[in-house]
């Protein structure tokens, strides 16, 4: 069968769907971190605009060569937890010196990812730390989707009935049933507030970089650091954690090489994402996991979209409620969080070891810089190897070898 006639035989309006609800979810969230550091640094709009697009369009480019590349559904996405960094970082750093450390953090990562030493970690890590993980990262959002409740009830609570309705009826269509009435809600209560402003295309600034030792070293490596433990480590463990083992180094190399291309106009760097992967790797996506990569393929489409008119298309995803967003993304992010805790417990071997990745995961506590994310991994692995490993055995190898 030739690709474009397999490609549309595998095409499915839920994984269309589940790519689209990544989208949306990535524009009403850490798009607005974006936002927040270029005005606290003080960059134009023309700037701003130019930084949005290109991360934009590198996140669906590289998202739709490897979807179709390895036949999953491989999401990119800007890095976040770097976008909240430069939020108290980038103020006091002119265009062409953040450009510089953009630059310098997507090298670090590159040669890292190239020289096979995160393939290494992967491959090591326990399958059920993994999926501790991915359920520890994805429950804040679970969580949001009641939390809500109190502030929206009639829309949270009417969203949750139709998912849960048409999850007993049409299983596959439960996440669209619950954004639609969601949507008709909202614009029976007049609380759609759609721009007024005329699309308008992405126009590219050019950004020279302004080279220092001191802008590497104080915003680059950094950068570098938390998009590593922060969107690779857990990114790739989404990956894992829903069985598709795709070999880290392309991914990581492909996701760097992109960044360099971008960071000269404004782009802080894409990565492999997590959370709005579980959205599309999930069983919502589609039953089969061999035709889910359509939901990595439709979200990069969009994500190229929203990159060529970025400042008029992010102005459309506020238009809804933040509320209706949390509903959306909790209901959309079931199957992911059920399927990461299973894996969890599933060994009794690996449970207290998973059990403190996920607790601390969860938790969403910040220590010495580095994301709950990472420590989560450090602490289950640590776990781990403190229950299990022959300590005695490792001892005396040790001593004979000295």
């Amino acid at each position: 069968m030739k690709p474009f006639t397999q490609l549309w035989a595998d095409c499915s309006l839920s994984a269309v769907l589940a790519g689209a609800i990544a989208v949306v979810v990535s524009l009403a969230g850490p798009s607005v971190l974006v936002f927040q550091a270029a005005h606290a640094a003080g960059f134009s709009p023309a700037l701003i605009s130019s930084w949005l697009g290109a991360i934009a369009f590198g996140s669906g480019l590289i998202g739709l060569t490897l979807s179709l590349r390895y036949r999953a559904p491989v999401v990119a996405a800007w890095s976040t937890p770097g976008a909240a960094l430069l939020v108290s970082m980038l103020p006091g750093h002119t265009p062409g010196q953040a450009v510089a450390a953009y630059l310098t953090a997507a090298l670090i990562v590159g040669v890292i990812g190239i020289s096979g030493v995160f393939d290494l970690l992967m491959r090591r890590l326990p399958a059920s730390i993994s999926a501790a993980m991915l359920a520890g990262i994805l429950f804040r959002f679970g969580a949001e989707l009641f939390t809500s409740i109190n502030a929206d009830p009639l829309l949270v609570l009417a969203m949750l009935a139709a998912y849960l309705a048409m999850r007993r009826i049409k299983p596959r269509y439960a996440v669209l049933a619950a954004l639609l009435l969601g949507l008709a809600l909202l614009a029976g209560q007049g609380r759609l507030h759609w721009p007024s402003s005329p699309l308008a295309w992405t126009t590219p600034v050019w950004v020279a970089p302004v080279w220092s030792w001191g802008t590497a070293l104080n915003l680059g490596v950094p950068l570098a650091l938390v998009a590593l433990t922060g969107q690779y480590l857990p990114g790739m463990a989404v990956l894992n954690a829903s069985g598709y083992t795709l070999p880290a180094r392309p991914v990581v190399a492909g996701n760097a090489l992109v960044s360099l291309l971008l960071a000269p106009f404004g782009g802080h760097g894409v990565n492999p994402a997590a959370i709005t992967a579980a959205i599309c790797t999930g069983p919502e996506a589609h039953p089969d996991p061999t035709r889910r990569y359509i939901a990595g393929v439709a979200c990069g489409l969009l994500y190229m979209l929203v990159g060529l008119a970025s400042g008029t298309l992010a102005l459309l995803f506020a238009a809804v409620p933040k509320t209706w967003v949390a509903a959306l993304s909790g209901v959309a992010l079931f199957g992911a969080i059920g399927n990461g805790l299973a894996g969890a417990v599933h060994d009794e071997r690996q449970r207290e070891a998973a059990l403190i990745t996920f607790l601390l995961t969860a938790s969403g506590m910040h220590f010495l810089g580095l994301g709950a994310a990472f420590w989560g991994i450090v602490a289950g692995v640590a776990a781990y190897a403190l229950q299990h490993l022959h300590w005695r055995r490792l001892w005396r190898l040790a001593r004979a070898a000295g």
